[in-house]
């Protein structure tokens, strides 16, 4: 094997093998009825995706509170939320961290919306929206249209952060014309 070929597998190897991030469920379809959950906010109380019935709901989810990447996606919907309550729609970022972790970070960024924590990580499992990180399993960065009768209307996946927030109302006001 040349010395090329060799650098090549080592390389393939060290990425693939070393499992530092790795997605682990299917995402729901467009079309299928959305997982329902009830999850604690960051206002310590409990919300179901029935309590948004009839609102079209962009179901976020996030890695990690107080993360760059993430504090930058939070800030770009909260930039946007009138934009999104005039379309008739609620934003719901869901992360693995604690419902107290929520209220600080809404709390630090002015975020008017809901944070739900899903410290078991079995929403962001049913969502296909799990990863695990260095053994730890974190919610990976998946976004859900869902409409006001509960089916899923948009996926967006492996979200890049910037310009996402622009992006998911272009599809909300696409949907809503049909």
């Amino acid at each position: 094997m040349s010395k090329y070929a060799f650098l090549l597998v080592f390389a393939i190897v060290a990425v693939l093998g070393c499992n530092r991030v790795s997605a682990v469920n299917e995402l729901p379809a467009v079309g299928t009825v959305a997982p329902t959950f009830k999850l604690t906010t960051n206002e310590g109380k409990e919300a179901s995706l029935a309590d948004f019935k009839g609102k079209w709901v962009v179901l976020y989810f996030y890695p990690k509170d107080f993360t760059s990447g993430c504090t930058l996606e939070a800030r770009n919907f909260q930039r946007d939320l009138a934009k999104y309550t005039a379309a008739n729609a609620v934003i719901l970022g869901v992360s693995v961290d604690s419902a107290e972790s929520h209220k600080e970070f809404c709390a630090k960024e002015g975020l008017n919306f809901k944070l739900l924590s899903d410290s078991d990580a079995k929403v962001s499992e049913q969502y296909g929206s799990i990863m695990e990180y260095n053994g730890a399993k974190l919610s990976a960065r998946n976004t859900f249209i869902i409409d006001p009768q509960g089916k899923i209307a948009k996926v967006f996946e492996k979200v890049k952060v910037g310009g996402h927030s622009d992006e998911v109302l272009a599809a909300l006001a696409e949907l809503q014309k049909t």
